[in-house]
Order: structure tokens, then C-alpha cells, then sequence
């Protein structure tokens, strides 16, 4: 199957941009309650799923904070300090229910495959984080490993976790992992937080042993940013496009404002009727944006199955990403 994600609010029952009636629907689900605001360009959403909510939406129980920046762009400084001083503050949110003393004991572990791109924020970020104040802070303790992926070392990543953990008996254990999404426009322009832990992996189809407080009996918080995206879902989202720029012509065609337009004209609305084209294409057209994705997902199962797609400044993307969490978590241990 494509089209997975390691997102909470991409998940079939939680996906985004849905109408106004269904949020609110939404937000009045038992099992599941559900947040939106603004910081800025940053959208923030916060999920909490009880016992009910976890077998409705498939999702573990816990709390999920998404902040999204459709404007992102890796060479965009600005908005990335608004999205890191964002990041900060969830960061002292998700975990205000945890004491933590000058006593208390930190496990940082970064999740990935150092030499492939990617897959890379994890160990760079604990790299950064090597090279930090809180190296030589007598006041944290904390504890910090990239062990790689099984294909580097024939272990499993929770084994070394395990190992580590057992030693160290952390208080706390933080993990960071570059994710999958379900939509093209939020590869790199997203940071998941959570408590519910991580499977590694899990998003590209490979997922591992699982990450969390319900196998060390330690609170694991998960971050992660989502990198790849399948193939085949950048088809659906070009036809998307596609669609509403044919249907916004159609719309437009015959008002006056057409006829003085100079340039081919490229629609920012979102209201689009796009049912004007059922007569040309069918009545598929008129679908939600997921249920399209459902659709080439029928058409090219089997095809390019393990075919990921990733952005040409990957490079950057996880330079400032890395460098921003490692910060973050800098910032708020030494503030905490």
C-alpha cells in the first residue's frame, strides 16, 4: 500500500483541509479531542486520544501536536525561527505533566541512517547536540546516541535503546526520526511531537521494534519531521491540481476580469466548483482530495511499490531541521 504516513492528522479518519462542518464533528468526537490555532504561518494541531479514540482512528492513545508551514523554505531564516520558537513552547506543553529535577536523567536517541540523506536528521541533530552546552552542563544529565539502522549493525534499534536504558535509567527519553507523509506539500513544512513513542520505520513500509513508555516504563517522547513521501502520490496531488486550475478557467471563463488578464491566470481559491468539469471528466472529479488518493491507489497497486520521493534541497531541509531540534531541546532543558 501507498500513500503512508506516519502523521496522526493524515490518517484516514484525521485527514486535513477538510470543511468546517466536519472539523466540528470532528472536535466533538468522544474518544478524540481536537485543537487548531495559529502562531503566524505556523498552523498547530492538537490531537489527545483516549481509549475510545485509539479504536476509532487506529492511532495509540496519547497526545499529538502538529505544527505546519506550507510557506517553509530551507533558506527562509525568519520562518524558521518562528516555527523553532513554536517548537519550544509544545515542547514545555507535551511535557508539563513530567517533573523534572536537577536529578533527573535525559536519553536522547537520534533514529536513522547517517549516510543517507533523508533518513539523516536523527544522527545529525544528536551530532549537533554532542557539540552543545549541554555537554558540559553539570546540572542536566543527559545521555546521547545515534545507534544507526539494523542494515548498519544487524541489531534493532529498541535492543540498543534497551541497553542504554537499562544503564543509564533514564528519566525521560526523547526520539527523533525523519517520517513519511501522506501529502506532498508538507515533506519538510512539518514537526510531529508526541508521547505515545515511534515504531521505526513504520511510515516507508519497514517498521521495527516499537519505541515507547509502554516497553521501558519510561515516558518517551517521539519528533519527528516527515521527509519522503510514496511516488504515486505525487501523481494524485499533480491530477489535484490539475483540476482546480481547469475548473477555476472554466469558472472564470466569460467574466469580464478574464478578458484583461495578460498572464495565464493561476487560482489561489479554495471554493472552487469543480463539478463544472463532471460533463468532461465524470463524476470522480467532485471527490475529496482523499478519496482521489484512494483511487490511484487502486490503479497502481503493485506498481513502484517501494518508489519514495524526496526534495531536491534535502540536503538543507535537514540541515536547518537538525540544528533547530537540537537547539529546541537545548533551549528547553537548560530553561526547565
Amino acid at each position: 500500500m501507498w500513500g503512508r504516513t506516519d502523521l496522526i492528522d493524515e490518517s484516514d479518519e484525521m485527514v486535513k483541509h477538510r470543511s468546517e462542518n466536519q472539523k466540528d464533528t470532528l472536535a466533538k468526537s468522544k474518544g478524540i479531542k481536537f485543537e487548531e490555532s495559529r502562531n503566524g504561518a505556523v498552523l498547530v494541531t492538537s490531537i489527545e486520544v483516549d481509549a475510545e479514540g485509539e479504536k476509532q482512528i487506529g492511532k495509540k492513545q496519547g497526545k499529538y501536536i502538529t505544527l505546519t508551514d506550507l510557506t517553509l523554505s530551507p533558506d527562509d531564516e525568519k520562518s524558521f525561527e518562528n516555527i523553532a520558537r513554536t517548537f519550544i513552547d509544545h515542547l514545555r506543553d507535551m511535557h508539563k505533566e513530567i517533573t523534572l529535577t536537577d536529578q533527573s536523567k535525559i536519553l536522547i536517541i537520534g533514529l536513522g541512517n547517517a549516510t543517507i540523506t533523508p533518513d539523516a536528521i536523527g544522527p545529525k541533530a544528536i551530532e549537533y547536540l554532542q557539540n552543545s552546552s549541554l555537554t558540559n552542563n553539570e546540572r542536566i544529565k543527559v545521555v546521547m546516541y545515534a545507534p544507526g539502522v539494523t542494515g548498519q549493525t544487524g541489531f534493532e534499534t529498541s535492543d540498543f535503546v534497551s541497553a542504554i536504558s537499562e544503564a543509564f535509567q533514564p528519566d525521560l527519553i526523547i526520539v527523533m526520526d525523519a517520517l513519511a507523509a501522506r501529502n506532498s506539500e508538507r515533506l519538510c513544512k512539518t514537526i510531529q511531537i508526541t508521547n505515545t513513542g515511534i515504531h521505526p520505520g513504520s511510515g516507508v513500509g519497514n517498521q521495527r521494534k516499537e519505541i515507547s513508555k509502554e516497553v521501558y516504563n519510561v515516558p518517551v517522547t517521539a519528533i519527528g519531521i516527515p521527509m519522503v513521501v510514496d511516488g504515486p502520490v505525487l501523481y494524485a496531488d499533480a491530477v489535484e491540481q490539475v483540476i482546480h486550475h481547469v475548473a477555476a478557467r472554466v469558472e472564470e471563463k466569460g467574466k469580464p476580469s478574464s478578458a484583461l488578464a495578460v498572464t495565464p491566470m493561476v487560482s489561489n481559491k479554495t471554493n472552487i466548483d469543480k463539478k463544472v468539469l463532471e460533463p468532461i471528466f465524470g463524476e470522480w472529479v467532485g471527490w475529496s482530495t482523499d478519496e482521489k488518493r484512494k483511487l490511484f491507489e487502486e490503479v497502481f497497486v503493485g506498481k513502484n511499490p517501494s518508489l519514495f520521493v524526496t526534495p531536491k534541497e534535502t540536503d538543507l531541509w535537514v540541515e536547518q531541521y537538525a540544528y533547530m531540534l537540537s537547539t529546541g531541546i537545548e533551549t528547553w532543558l537548560v530553561s526547565k
